[in-house]
């Protein structure tokens, strides 16, 4: 039984032993040739590093540069316009006339100022004793009701103010003041006028005098030693403010025999004069009718210019036919002058530069080269001593009185220019200067003259279709100063 048995055991215990032979066969350690690589040093670095230093120093430098340098912006021409600065003060002429005290005495006003009197209306008392004015603090009493004109007139005086006030102006606060008091006091006159009515003549006849008006005209209760003034006679004296302060007429005040009594304008025309300024010339033609507007109210009148040519220089008239009553009281007014606008290529004045340039007659320009360039024959030498010439292409900047305006970086001072067809020379010495804008259309600052034909503090209009000038749309360096010509423009 044994030896059937280890016969069934014996062939899986071949396959055993074989499994085993394998198993070990595999576990036995393989000896195979090993190479050393060489350990990496400074000199062999990884080439993906090397190119990302490089690529990281570069835009480093960039950065500086770009940080360290002026930055250069461009601007596009366009077509525009500019609203002439024409604000100015003026000084008010009328036909005015004033009226003296003739007797010494307490002076009281009954005429409503800023309207109109008629002839013989009553328009002041002068009390000589002081009875009058005793009787009528007595006498007067006191309404809290205002009429509804009276109401309307106080407060279209405040708002008149309160329109017009600046506070660099302060000075008119108390101009204002002086209006609304006269004002109160007129409309509390109209019971004194009853009172007066009531005054027996026998007590004061023989104290007060009686001040009726002359003539028909508009009364105001100051003067400033104006009145008489013709616009002929104005100078810039007579624009100093200080020196001609209006002096307010008052109730109560204590006068003298031909202290100025009051003010009355008799016609409805008058004018206005200011200082000329050249810039005018182009747009203000004398005897034509113009716009003035009034900056106190934004009144807008129209009014008829003359030039004056004064002892100490020119001077604009402007004449008007109505509206008087609205300033009868003013001497000194800011105004508008409201003429046409200045259209045309629109630069900013940051924009604009000066440059120096040879001037060259016109017939020594030439053309040469094998494009055919404009340009001119310079003397020159060979090596060998021997005199020649040769053709230099410049770029020509403007044309004036015959003389051309080249650069000054192609020529030097003292260079000798031929004739063409001619013996004859010019040597390179005199400059001029032209103003214009440096055009960046071809990538590079290029000097382009300008003609400026009206500024402001911000913009100037200039002439467009002129030669060697600007077009619209051209791009130009907006800040001139930073740039020279020539330069390379980055955008």
């Amino acid at each position: 039984m044994r030896k059937e048995k280890s016969r069934r055991q014996g062939p899986r215990n071949k396959d055993q032993e074989r499994v085993r032979r394998r198993r070990r066969k595999r576990s036995t350690p393989t000896h195979k040739k090993i190479t050393k690589m060489p350990r990496a040093g400074i000199l062999n670095l990884n080439i993906g590093a090397v190119i990302f230093l490089v690529i990281a120093i570069y835009i480093v430098l960039i950065l500086i540069s770009y940080l360290r340098s002026s930055h250069i912006s461009g601007y596009e021409v366009k077509l525009g316009s500019l609203a002439l600065d024409t604000t100015t003060r003026a000084v008010a002429l009328r036909t005015e006339s004033v009226a003296k005290v003739r007797e010494p005495g307490y002076i009281n006003y009954y005429a409503r100022e800023g309207e109109r009197t008629a002839v013989g209306d009553l328009v002041y008392t002068v009390d000589e004793t002081g009875q009058l004015s005793d009787q009528i603090l007595e006498s007067q009493t006191v309404s809290s009701n205002l009429k509804e004109s009276d109401l309307a007139s106080l407060k279209t005086d405040i708002q008149n103010f309160k329109t017009a006030y600046l506070p660099k102006n302060f000075k008119s606060v108390y101009d204002f003041k002086f209006d609304i008091e006269g004002t109160a006091e007129q409309i509390s006159n109209e019971n004194i006028m009853s009172i007066l009515n009531s005054v027996s003549g026998n007590t004061v006849g023989s104290a007060v005098d009686m001040g009726y008006a002359a003539q028909s005209g508009i009364v105001v209760y100051e003067t400033d030693g104006l009145e008489n003034l013709n616009a002929n006679e104005i100078t810039a004296d007579i624009f100093d403010e200080d020196a001609h302060k209006a002096i307010k007429l008052s109730n109560g005040d204590l006068v003298s025999v031909s202290d100025n009594a009051y003010r009355v304008t008799t016609a409805e025309d008058w004018s206005i004069v200011v200082p000329w300024e050249e810039d005018w010339a182009e747009s203000i033609e004398e005897g034509e009718y113009i716009q003035v507007c009034f900056l106190k109210d934004g009144n807008v009148l129209w009014g008829l210019t003359s030039l004056l040519n004064n002892s100490d220089g020119k001077y604009l008239q402007i004449s008007f036919t109505n509206s008087m009553i609205t300033y009868a009281s003013e001497r000194y007014l800011d105004v508008e002058l409201m003429t046409d606008e200045k259209k045309g290529l629109k630069i900013p004045n940051s924009s604009i530069v000066k440059k120096d340039f040879y001037l060259v007659p016109e017939d020594y320009l030439t053309q040469g080269g094998d494009s055919g360039n404009s340009g001119f024959m310079r003397k020159a030498y060979l090596e060998n001593g021997t005199e020649s010439t040769e053709f230099v292409a410049t770029e020509l900047y403007d044309l004036v009185d015959g003389f051309y305006y080249v650069d000054t970086e192609s020529f030097h001072a003292g260079d000798v220019l031929v004739k063409p067809d001619s013996n004859e020379t010019y040597t390179l010495s005199n400059k001029d200067t032209l103003t214009g804008v440096y055009n960046m259309n071809s990538g590079y600052a290029d000097f382009r003259k300008v003609q400026i034909l009206y500024s402001n503090k911000e913009y100037s209009i200039v002439q467009s279709g002129t030669q060697y000038g600007l077009n619209v749309y051209d791009h130009i360096v907006l800040n001139g100063d930073n740039i020279s010509d020539k330069d390379f423009m980055f955008q």
